[in-house]
């Protein structure tokens, strides 16, 4: 017993000296001092060297780019009016109609110039019979339209303030990068001059709209459309348009339009009075695709030429079917928003450097961009371009459309290809012509279509 004892006592003395040892040489201690006021005073002690000024959010500033940005964001009201239902059996039969009432929508825009010009989204202020906008100081302004986008889903508006007002610079989206700090300056909920920070999620995101958007997880609500996005510098980069949500609240991610293609579209309605597109002539063979599934394509780094459009720029610079877009200029080019997103940032006439893959090897091509060449019609959906000189010479006619995609509705009709050349026996000119034609014409009524096939037979195809 005594040997066991013994034994026991050494052990724990050994333990003892093992453990003193660790704590005297190895381990450091967090030390907390009392000061005067009688405050704690914490020294992290970790291995792991930290910032002077903090780990995370804290490292950043958004004061500045808060202050430089608050007051050059207003608040718009868009006051619509809208006739009700008839209110009684009189007004139902002699077509009075009913009363008229005012609904108002509320959203935000973006100071760009010290004169008053204001940048917002185009859902903001359509079918606007007033347009109230209040600033910062809660100074109120009637406002006018210069022009509007639907397709970018930006305008350009108008006040005229008796002194110059703070403004923002466009910054260059191009530059943003993802994981970098950005705020969210509007009015969500008509709570003005809110700021909220997140980082950019995403770049190029489509959204289904054929456009390229930046995604932030910066809470953007009802009420913020039109307002600015910035980065910590305080450079505009970008103007919150929408949000991805099942509720009509933000629920994680939101999204806007690139400055890039904001201040373009702010250029050419300030310079021509509306946009100009310049356009490339190519289709797109999306990754997830039956046919690029079925064709080993769907993992390609880059955007497959599907298509390429007649007379288009594309086919001028002998752009083909299967070539791979890889970059346009210094941008990398992995999905089509990149390449749309990019080029809608250009007009008719701007040449751009094409870097493409054919066949395995790398080639350069210089595209001179061109003017939209085809146009959607109304009601039937058809799309359209203009006759082209070789078309006008094979088929000796001076006037018409040529169909080059129809819906799937009617893709058994065999139209594409053909020349349109008139609907409900009135000749068509051009395509701007035939826009004008179709949306005077009854979705629900009897349609005509005098049409030319490739042997230059007319023919007549009558949808009920």
């Amino acid at each position: 017993m005594k040997k066991i004892g013994s034994l026991l006592l050494l052990s724990v003395f050994a333990g003892a000296i093992t453990l003193g040892a660790y704590k005297l040489f190895f381990e450091t201690t967090n030390y907390a001092f009392v000061n005067s006021s009688g405050e704690a005073t914490t020294f992290d002690t970790s291995y792991t060297p930290t910032s002077a000024k903090g780990a995370g959010i804290n490292e950043v500033d958004f004061t500045i780019a808060a202050e430089k940005t608050v007051n050059a964001v207003v608040h718009v009201k868009n006051m619509a009016i809208s006739s009700g239902n008839p209110s009684n059996i009189f007004d139902f039969f002699y077509g009075q109609g009913g009363s008229e009432r005012t609904e108002i929508g509320t959203g935000s825009g973006v100071i760009i110039t010290p004169d008053g010009h204001i940048v917002t989204n185009h859902h903001v202020i359509a079918n606007a019979s007033k347009l109230q906008v209040t600033l910062n100081n809660n100074k109120s302004y009637e406002a006018v339209v210069v022009g509007s986008d639907e397709n970018t889903d930006i305008a350009l508006l108008k006040i005229e303030p008796e002194q110059p007002l703070p403004y923002l610079a466009f910054g260059d989206s191009d530059n943003t990068k993802i994981g970098e700090w950005v705020l969210a300056v509007g009015n969500p909920f008509n709570l003005t001059s809110t700021v909220t920070a997140g980082i950019v999620s995403a770049k190029a995101r489509n959204l289904g709209r054929n456009q390229s958007f930046i995604q932030t997880d910066a809470a953007v609500n009802p009420g913020n459309s039109g307002g600015a996005l910035v980065n910590t510098n305080g450079d505009l980069v970008g103007i919150n348009t929408a949000i991805s949500s099942r509720t009509g609240s933000y629920v994680g991610y939101s999204f806007a339009v690139p400055s890039n293609i904001a201040r373009k579209v702010v250029d050419d309605i300030t310079e021509f009075g509306s946009v100009r597109k310049g356009m490339l002539g190519i289709s797109a063979i999306p990754s997830d695709s039956r046919y690029a599934i079925e064709n080993g394509i769907s993992d390609i780094d880059g955007v497959y030429i599907g298509g390429i459009e007649e007379d288009s720029a594309a086919e001028e610079a002998e752009l083909l079917e299967g070539d791979v877009i890889t970059m346009v200029d210094n941008i990398k080019v992995r999905k089509f928003p990149d390449l749309s997103g990019y080029l809608t940032t250009k007009r008719p006439g701007d040449k751009v450097k094409v870097i493409l893959k054919r066949d395995g090897e790398q080639m350069t091509k210089m595209v001179t961009l061109k003017e939209v060449l085809t146009i959607q019609l109304p009601v039937l959906g058809l799309t359209v371009k203009d006759v082209s000189k070789k078309d006008q010479k094979k088929f000796k006619i001076k006037e018409g459309v040529k169909i080059v995609r129809v819906p799937e509705r009617l893709s058994g009709y065999g139209l594409v290809g053909k020349i349109l050349l008139a609907v409900d026996d009135e000749p068509i000119e051009d395509k701007e012509d035939a826009k004008a034609l179709f949306g005077e014409i009854s979705r629900y009524g009897r349609t005509s279509l005098t049409t030319l096939n490739e042997k230059g037979e007319r023919e007549r195809v009558i949808f009920q």
